[in-house]
């Protein structure tokens, strides 16, 4: 670790200290517009214990599909989750700076940021971003996890100025949202169990699909289905593909039925 003078120790501010060391996570924007690949629809229901959190697998340039297997969620640390939306790229960036920067000030503290002092860090990190973001390499994430002091599943939502938002009952985002925040509105319901918001996830990413073209539909032949991931008081854990088949399924039985 560099040693640091009185006035300019970052503290726990694990950006700042990148910045101090010429290795600023952020670089200036660009002069003109980048078309780089874009991750499309994600989403986030509260059940009764927790959260999950889904996205689709698909990521698009233009209209050519980049990407049939992009990974959307990821674990921020133990205990919360976050869902890219927007600028692949910079996004995936995003989240392994902001991965780091929680189990920088746990290492440093000796304790883990609230949760909500989780969502106040990524969306300072937004305010960061929003030059890129003028230039057409916008992120828009969702922020999830399970907060031990009040036994629940939270979410938030950011717009690209870096806003934070806390939702109650379910977020989405991304090209295929609208569609999605449908299906969940009219599904949703406080007491519903962990399969019940699983599905209920993979019904609204399913319409979505169908309905937005940059948005990735299940692809049994090619074993590529949504992400899921569960929040509660054990901790992240996202579903194996297979166990993300068996929920599609379930689904699908449901759908040829109907």
């Amino acid at each position: 670790m560099p040693f640091h003078v009185a006035g300019d120790d970052p503290g726990t501010d694990f950006v700042n200290l990148l910045r101090q060391n010429g290795l600023d996570p952020f670089p200036p924007a660009l002069p003109g517009t980048i078309d780089a690949g874009h991750a499309t629809t994600v989403l986030a229901v509260r059940y009764a214990d927790g959260v999950v959190v889904a996205g689709d697998r698909r990521a698009t340039s233009g209209h050519l599909i980049s990407h049939r297997d992009m990974q959307k969620v990821f674990a921020a640390d133990e205990y919360s989750a976050v869902a890219i939306a927007g600028a692949a790229g910079p996004a995936i960036q995003m989240v392994r700076v902001f991965q780091l920067q929680l189990e920088y000030y746990e290492k440093i503290e000796g304790k883990p940021l609230t949760l909500e002092g989780k969502a106040n860090q990524l969306a300072e990190m937004l305010r960061g971003h929003l030059p890129q973001a003028m230039q057409g390499l916008a992120v828009v994430p969702i922020f999830a996890g399970f907060d031990p002091a009040r036994e629940a599943g939270r979410l938030f939502q950011f717009d690209v100025t870096g806003g934070r938002y806390e939702e109650q009952d379910f977020a989405t985002s991304g090209s295929g949202s609208l569609h999605a925040g449908t299906v969940v509105k009219l599904g949703y319901r406080p007491d519903m169990s962990e399969s019940d918001a699983l599905s209920l996830s993979v019904k609204a990413l399913w319409h979505a699909a169908d309905e937005d073209s940059a948005t990735g539909g299940p692809d049994p032949i090619r074993g590529i289905y949504p992400v899921l991931a569960v929040i509660n008081g054990e901790g992240f854990r996202q579903l194996s593909d297979e166990e993300s088949g068996a929920v599609f399924a379930d689904f699908r039985e449901e759908l040829t039925e109907g």
